[in-house]
């Protein structure tokens, strides 16, 4: 077991893990070993050194089972992080996923520390069991927390996390940070909601609520990738030459792009020349009103180019059925 035990609950740091912990999750050997062997565990103190300063971050609390410390020595004209130390409060998974942490931050600049996941971490640990993911969590939030303490910036990444409504009251997790937790690792069900947060894993009261938020963001994501999906087929349609041989109908919206491309690509070039212009007013159905402007205005022939120079190319374009007027400007 890594340290002694009265020097380990001073510091933060591991508990002994009995045994029969082992027999109930699937560790990786990578796990095990950084649990048996922690990297990095430890204080970094504040130096007088030029050139270095220290930064702290703490996230997780004893009272809830799980607490961490991150350490980081910065130099301060290049970002880099020197050293990287931890102090923790927790199981096996814990524990290894500090000293992960720590192994994998060593090096980078905090900007290319930041972009570390909690997936990262699990990662480089060789998988963790999924009801033990809280604590890749926890790594990477008390990485966050230390970087935005050492810049004297307020946590931007997840400062509403405290700001949503209370669901789990037996580990003050909010539906903001459920939300959040759900979107940024594909959660779908309660249950993993709490290996991920712990939300849930108390009383209990609160799964139902769990469940009503995810299947909120799974309405939400689903909404969002049709949105750019029919983004795409927009784009799509408009970079096609066959535009007319859409296979859905037109949205408002592609309806009026697709008839303002043909009148600034194949229309207003031809009117333009012979001294005339074009301007789409409105769009009602397949009704398109349009100000004839410059000499299409007062040409006596403006009817003439409403149907043939307009008309017929929207038809031939996007669809039979238009028919376009012209209104006064």
């Amino acid at each position: 077991m890594p340290g002694n035990p009265s020097t380990t609950v001073a510091h933060l740091s591991p508990l002994s893990t009995q045994h029969s912990e082992f027999n109930m999750w699937d560790y990786t050997d990578k796990v095990l070993e950084l649990f048996y062997d922690p990297k990095n565990q430890g204080v970094i103190e504040e130096t007088s050194e030029p050139g270095v300063k220290v930064a702290t971050g703490e996230v997780g609390s004893i009272s809830c089972g799980d607490a961490l410390r991150l350490h980081l020595k910065v130099e301060v004209e290049s970002d880099k992080i020197l050293d990287a130390r931890f102090q923790t409060f927790g199981c096996t998974s814990a524990i290894a996923s500090s000293s992960a942490l720590t192994e994998m931050v060593k090096g980078l600049t905090l900007d290319e520390a930041l972009k570390v996941s909690n997936k990262d971490i699990a990662n480089y640990l060789g998988g963790l069991p999924e009801a033990k993911m809280h604590c890749s969590v926890m790594g990477q939030e008390a990485l966050e927390a230390a970087i935005y303490n050492y810049r004297g910036i307020p946590l931007a990444a997840h400062d509403d996390d405290d700001e949503g409504v209370l669901i789990c009251s037996c580990f003050g997790i909010t539906d903001t940070k459920i939300r959040r937790v759900v979107k940024e690792n594909n959660l779908t069900t309660a249950e993993q909601v709490t290996n991920y947060v712990k939300a849930g894993g108390g009383c209990g009261s609160c799964l139902t609520k769990i469940d009503d938020i995810i299947k909120d963001v799974e309405q939400e994501v689903a909404t969002t990738t049709k949105n750019a999906n029919n983004g795409i087929k927009t784009a799509e349609i408009l970079n096609s030459g066959q535009i007319a041989t859409a296979t859905r109908p037109l949205t408002n919206v592609q309806k009026i792009a697709l008839i303002q491309k043909v009148l600034d690509e194949e229309v207003r070039p031809v009117l333009i020349a012979d001294g005339g212009d074009v301007e789409l007013y409105d769009i009602e159905g397949n009704t398109v009103k349009v100000i004839l402007k410059g000499a299409c205005g007062s040409c006596s022939s403006s009817t003439a180019t409403l149907k043939i120079a307009i008309e017929s190319r929207l038809r031939d374009r996007i669809s039979k059925d238009i028919v376009v007027q012209a209104v006064e400007p």
